[in-house]
């Protein structure tokens, strides 16, 4: 007993690290475009989206061939599956996520990420042919007056952003991989080997798409020369991609659905609380214009709203179990 609750613990710490090592990302990936837009000032949002995605996941691939060269030398063909559909769909999501991250706030694409969190259990009620609470219900309205006042929703045109777009879009493909993250038939996968496939299927991907959407492609290595931009990229390779997904991949299966989406709740609170201090940071550092964001209204009332949301959300009383797989 003692073994089992030590392990939740840890579980639970595991996860809430990665989440804050998430938040880190948002105002690291919004200084890596500001500082590539200075050196190519011909980029497109989708050349930024695709060669910051493509840099963190190369040297993150590289780390994880060393450190899980052991298991990858006897790959298992769940292993391999699992890895590769983990990469392409947190892949899809991410060119999504980063692209809207040009065109919204960093707190904003932070909260509309968790939409994901309403959207599993509408899932999960279909795959079981039973209609949802009213809990459900009354946290999707939570969720969407939360999603109206982030994005200035404005009724009279019925139109949202393109960054708040892609980012709900984006979060659609952060649900897939939480479902093939918890899938029980990958339970007994070893975490550095999925996890080193997953990346090494990221990275695949999108130095591709970097060599598609470049201007020219010499301005792929450009980048590579300007010293701030290295040092965001190693702090976004080392902590929000090598440390969180892979306390993600390791913690998760250890712990109920209930408790991964609560625990996942914290993930913008960490983003908006850093994009208070850091972007100004960033900017004296690498020389642009990079301002803190304020505690507004519309994000203090639709982030607010959106947490209560999954809160409630995951202490609702369960008639059966609330995910398909272990983690959730």
């Amino acid at each position: 007993m003692s073994s089992n609750v030590s392990t939740h613990r840890r579980a639970l710490i595991g996860l809430l690290l990665a989440n804050l090592f998430w938040g880190l990302s948002f105002p690291l990936i919004k200084a890596m475009g500001q500082e590539q837009l200075q050196l190519v000032p011909a980029s497109s949002s989708w050349f930024i989206t695709t060669l910051t995605v493509a840099a963190r996941f190369v040297l993150a691939t590289a780390v994880m061939l060393l450190i899980a060269r052991a298991q990858l030398a006897e790959l298992k063909a769940g292993e391999l599956r699992q890895g590769v559909l983990l990469g392409l769909s947190l892949g899809a999501g991410l060119l999504l996520q980063v692209d809207g991250l040009q065109f919204t706030s960093a707190s904003t694409s932070a909260f509309l990420t968790q939409f994901y969190a309403i959207m599993i259990p509408a899932v999960v009620a279909l795959q079981l042919r039973r209609v949802p609470p009213p809990v459900v219900w009354a946290c999707a309205a939570l969720v969407l007056a939360g999603v109206a006042i982030l994005g200035r929703f404005d009724f009279r045109t019925l139109h949202l952003g393109r960054g708040e777009w892609e980012t709900l879009l984006s979060s659609v493909f952060f649900m897939i991989q939480i479902f093939v993250l918890g899938d029980k038939r990958h339970g007994g996968n070893r975490t550095l080997a999925v996890t080193a496939v997953m990346f090494a299927t990221v990275a695949v991907v999108f130095c591709g798409l970097a060599l598609a959407t470049a201007p020219a492609p010499a301005d792929c290595l450009r980048p590579w020369l300007s010293v701030p931009w290295l040092g965001f990229l190693g702090l976004l390779t080392l902590f929000c991609t090598l440390g969180s997904f892979t306390l993600m991949n390791r913690w998760q299966p250890h712990i109920t659905a209930t408790e991964a989406g609560l625990i996942y709740c914290f993930e913008p609170v960490f983003a908006s609380v850093m994009a208070l201090f850091l972007p100004a940071l960033f900017s004296r550092w690498a020389g642009f214009d990079y301002a803190n964001e304020t505690l507004t209204w519309q994000l203090l009332a639709g982030g607010g709203l959106i947490t209560l949301a999954n809160v409630l959300l995951q202490f609702r009383p369960p008639a059966r179990p609330a995910s398909p797989g272990a983690g959730g």
